[in-house]
């Protein structure tokens, strides 16, 4: 417990002045930083032909945004089908199959970064820098410049500029993701994690046998997937293999490094909603209580913003509550093991490194599939079936932080819905951000929120009812409860974004390899998209003044109501197939 808490309030401390920092980049204030980067930019905009003066509606943007990720998309698929060439392919990896690429590219271009390939024995060194470490940078910085674009949409400064997407790639992938990577890579090769181009490595174990060690550009992918919550490991075991997490410290870089920037956007959001706020203040004639308004809130809601306040509280409510379940479930250890004689006295151990034990595996599956980052410092299919059940459900809420942004546009499509529910039960238009919350934003959101379970649950019906009819799609090698949670988890994951896996699902199948790939396109893009339009919509509507009737949402009591909304929906879409999955294994197991 002394563990988690220490984690926790260190990620706190951290949290505000990189949020703080990406606010000033998000707003286009100075930072320390803009003497170099200014020129760094400058380049990049002349060569590529970009007016950075040129802002976008949401249409222009989402539209700009498809096209660089579909070229993307088509180009890492060449490199996947030829990578067999004699350039920097030291292994002699050969050609990834036509499914496998499909998926491949899909995944780590909408940054799920799911594998159904181990990456030590599927990739070139060519592929995993050109396609996958390249595009951990490209689809990170892709989905924080939508969710930059969501809040100036939200902020309302103008009518029909959220701003100019490639002037928005660029920024945050220099000011950003780069220089951040580079601190964190070169801490992580620190702490031991290989960053070179040598080949594979055969040594003699002490047993007297051979071992391959697996060599290569380790480092460098490994701090990138964490920052952008990318996920996909160099090696198939991901980060519970000591060369891609060799230490403690080298597992708290990682954690770090994958809740930092998902956090810093929810800060973001709660700043630049203040700055239109004090700038209506002073538009209205009240520019002194504008000036003052620092010094008379609280230093939590100056940091954070009242909005972002209550977002993140909302957001580390469900957290704290995931990981508590979760902690507590691996900490009862196995009741089977126990029955034959076998101690529990440590939990459940099964699938976990000894170096990190229960309480940094709980941290880590909980953190990894609540900011949607899909790396794993333990296997996730060996958990207990309440662990288990913690991330399944985070993915499903996709809500907790998120990664690249998603998180918090996912929670204020949860915000809308909330002060429509509550308008309804006083009689009064719903109001969010001092703009009215009308027919069409209720469509939009009603439809943003439902594409994610109706993703995920017939996709997991497909599979189930084509279990035995296709010939290559028998991947359960669970066929009871537990096979339906592997199911569940695969699309879940897949709709989410996330990339992480019940890894004893046979999954690379032209099935699976398919189905997975449409998940994971459509639960990205279709999101951005509709959340975009809402952004456009609301930025439209003039400000409305606030009323005894208003409905406060930069309170506490907004955030317990934005938590119950949630678990709400989630019981009403999701308990049935919990209940048929983890929750019935559950009940099996103990009874």
């Amino acid at each position: 417990m002394v563990q988690l808490i220490l984690t926790i309030l260190i990620y706190l401390i951290m949290v505000i002045p990189v949020g703080i920092y990406v606010y000033h980049i998000a707003a286009g204030k100075h930072t320390f930083a803009d003497p170099v980067f200014d020129h760094v930019d400058n380049v990049i905009y002349k060569v590529s032909g970009i007016k950075k003066d040129k802002g976008m509606n949401w249409k222009t943007y989402a539209i700009a945004l498809l096209a660089t990720n579909g070229v993307m998309i088509l180009l890492g698929y060449i490199i996947l089908r030829i990578q067999s060439i004699p350039l920097f392919n030291p292994n002699g990896i050969g050609n990834m199959e036509e499914s496998l690429s499909f998926n491949t590219i899909i995944s780590f271009m909408t940054n799920t970064n799911l594998q159904h390939y181990s990456g030590e024995s599927g990739l070139s060194y060519l592929s995993q820098m050109l396609v996958i470490t390249f595009m951990m940078f490209v689809s990170a910085a892709s989905g924080y410049a939508a969710c930059i674009a969501f809040i100036r949409g939200l902020a309302g400064k103008t009518k029909d500029n959220v701003g100019n997407f490639f002037v928005d790639l660029v920024r945050i992938t220099t000011r950003v993701l780069i220089p951040f990577s580079i601190v964190g890579g070169l801490l992580l090769v620190w702490q031991g994690v290989p960053q070179n181009f040598s080949g594979n490595v055969v040594v003699d174990t002490i047993e007297g046998a051979k071992q391959i060690i697996a060599m290569g550009p380790v480092a460098a992918l490994e701090i990138i997937k964490h920052l952008g919550t990318n996920g996909g490991g160099f090696l198939g075991a991901n980060s519970s293999t000591p060369i891609e997490n060799p230490t403690i410290i080298s597992n708290l870089i990682e954690l770090y490094s994958m809740m930092i920037l998902p956090g810093a956007c929810v800060i973001t959001f709660g700043k630049m909603v203040r700055d239109r706020k004090k700038a209506q203040q002073a538009e209205n004639g009240e520019l002194a209580e504008a000036t003052t308004l620092r010094t008379r809130r609280s230093f939590t809601a100056w940091m954070y913003g009242r909005e972002g306040r209550s977002i993140f509280a909302a957001m580390g409510i469900i957290f704290l509550i995931g990981l508590g379940v979760c902690f507590w479930s691996e900490s009862q250890g196995n009741p089977a093991l126990q029955e034959i004689g076998v101690s529990q006295s440590m939990g459940s151990m099964e699938g976990k490194e000894v170096r990190f034990g229960i309480a940094q595996s709980a941290m880590f599956t909980t953190t990894t599939t609540s900011f949607t980052t899909g790396t794993v410092n333990n296997m996730h299919d060996t958990l207990t079936p309440l662990g288990g059940m913690i991330p399944l459900l985070h993915m499903m809420l996709n809500v907790v932080f998120g990664g690249k942004g998603v998180g918090l546009m996912n929670m204020i499509m949860y915000a809308i819905l909330a002060v429509f529910i509550c308008g309804l039960m006083i009689g009064r238009t719903p109001e969010y951000l001092g703009k009215k919350i009308e027919g069409r934003e209720m469509k939009l959101t009603a439809l943003c929120i439902i594409i994610h379970p109706f993703l995920i649950l017939s996709f997991s019906a497909l599979a189930i009812a084509l279990v035995n009819v296709l010939p290559d799609n028998n991947g359960l090698t669970n066929p009871g409860f537990h096979g339906l949670s592997q199911v569940l988890y695969e699309y879940s994951s897949s709709a989410a974004n996330n990339g992480s896996g019940f890894e004893g699902l046979a999954d690379n199948t032209m099935f699976w390899n398919i189905t997975a790939g449409l998940a994971m396109f459509f639960g990205r893009y279709l999101s951005i998209v509709i959340q975009l339009a809402i952004a456009g919509s609301l930025m439209k509507k003039r400000f409305v003044s606030e009323s005894v009737g208003t409905l406060h949402t930069d309170t506490a009591s907004f955030a317990v109501i934005l938590v119950f909304v949630v678990y709400i929906f989630a019981a009403l879409t999701f308990f049935p197939v919990l209940a048929l999955g983890p929750i019935a294994e559950h009940l099996t197991l103990w009874a």
